[in-house]
């Protein structure tokens, strides 16, 4: 079965986001925890939790197809000590929110180099960042987002994902997300049938389904190999619709979060019932 959604509104409080989800006809949901474009925030309450918990139950959302992503502004492969203190301390306040909501996973931008050090170096300080957190927190799975490229960026490639995976410690709490529109940014053909086998089966072939945890699902405004981050309206950018009718009779896309990034939210409903319709 497909869980799919959006990543919804936390504003007043992270209570709300189930209730955002349920009223545009969600299955699964993203959210953030804390305000995403600053390095500090206030703790969760006591309050607010316990209604975010019970929010959830009431529409019926599981640990598995809800998905917190972390601050923009964390660079967990950042070359200098300053800012990688800095993103590490707020990684980890973002795992711990997730262990407090009782949600089992965290989605996140792996980071980049800033031209400073080599992409080997920033690889092993993304690992080693998330092996540092996967020590203090417990049961919440750290999940790689692949990226567009842009910049300096890491994550674009399989490999580089791999890679990552190699050097955490604790195999059972790392996964994956794949975004269609940064996959097909990077590189990755998904537009025809045998394009979009090839594509998955480099990716379970270098990565594996196994670490497969969510993925966002979104057109794209820029062409293949563009390593533009742009995302589009579902059917309206260069990807087109048959890649998400490929998605949604593949039932290795199951029981994991698939979420709107989509930038018009005031379609979302509709976005969600035409995902369900394919």
């Amino acid at each position: 079965m497909k869980y799919i959604g959006a990543h919804v509104s936390a504003s007043g409080g992270v209570e709300n986001a189930p209730v955002n989800a349920h009223d545009i006809g969600a299955k699964a949901f993203a959210l953030f925890t804390r305000n995403q474009r600053q390095w500090k925030s206030s703790p969760l309450t006591k309050s607010s939790i316990q209604r975010f918990k019970e929010n959830c139950e009431k529409f019926g959302f599981e640990a598995r197809h809800i998905l917190p992503h972390d601050s923009y502004l964390i660079n967990l492969g950042h070359p200098e000590q300053e800012g990688l203190d800095k993103s590490r301390e707020a990684f980890l306040d973002e795992m711990t929110r997730c262990e407090q909501l009782g949600l089992d996973r965290l989605n996140f931008h792996p980071g980049g180099s800033l031209g400073k050090i080599s992409d080997e170096a920033c690889l092993e300080r993304i690992a080693e960042s998330i092996n540092t957190t996967l020590d203090k927190t417990h049961g919440v799975i750290a999940v790689i987002e692949n990226t567009a490229g842009q910049g300096t960026n890491l994550g674009f490639k399989f490999e580089q994902i791999r890679c990552i995976i190699d050097l955490v410690e604790d195999k059972s709490r790392v996964g994956v997300c794949i975004d269609t529109c940064h996959s097909f940014a990077a590189g990755y053909d998904l537009t025809s049938d045998a394009a979009f086998n090839e594509t998955f089966r480099h990716f379970d072939e270098t990565i594996g389904f196994q670490y497969l945890k969510a993925m966002h699902i979104n057109d794209s405004k820029k062409g293949l190999g563009s390593r533009v981050d742009r995302h589009d309206s579902l059917g309206k950018g260069t990807l087109g619709l048959e890649v998400f009718r490929r998605l949604m009779h593949d039932p290795r896309f199951d029981d994991i979060p698939l979420i709107l990034e989509t930038p018009d939210e005031t379609i979302w409903k509709e976005e969600i019932q035409l995902l369900y319709s394919l």
